[in-house]
């Protein structure tokens, strides 16, 4: 990937959750991850691929589980990496575990309508 690219990856927080994802009027996907977590780092070009093929249909962004243990403890992540699947502010399906895009997707599109 070229320097000059911007990630469409968001960076959620403790901070910006209620208005980045609870708030949001598209779906939200919320990769739990660690820096230190194999399967998450494993995952994360997946998950930049969904976000650049769903720009303005999925609002997708990460939440570094070790610096925002406020919401991981909110959702009960025990295990990383945790897909969270948000839409009209609830939390409505999550996927652990690495996973690959098909199967990402094939989940996705069982809990929300991407338009």
């Amino acid at each position: 990937m070229a320097g000059d690219e911007k990630s469409t990856v968001m960076e959620f927080t403790d901070q910006n959750f209620q208005s980045d994802v609870l708030e949001s009027t598209i779906p939200v996907i919320v990769d739990c991850w660690a820096p230190w977590c194999g399967p998450c780092l494993m995952i994360a070009p997946i998950i930049e691929e969904i976000a650049q093929e769903n720009q303005g249909k999925l609002k997708v962004g990460k939440l570094n589980v070790d610096d925002n243990t406020k919401t991981a403890m909110a959702y009960a992540v025990r295990s990383i990496p945790t897909l969270l699947i948000f839409n009209e502010g609830k939390l409505i399906d999550q996927l652990i575990g690495a996973a690959s895009k098909k199967s990402i997707l094939k989940q996705l599109t069982k809990s929300v309508k991407l338009a």
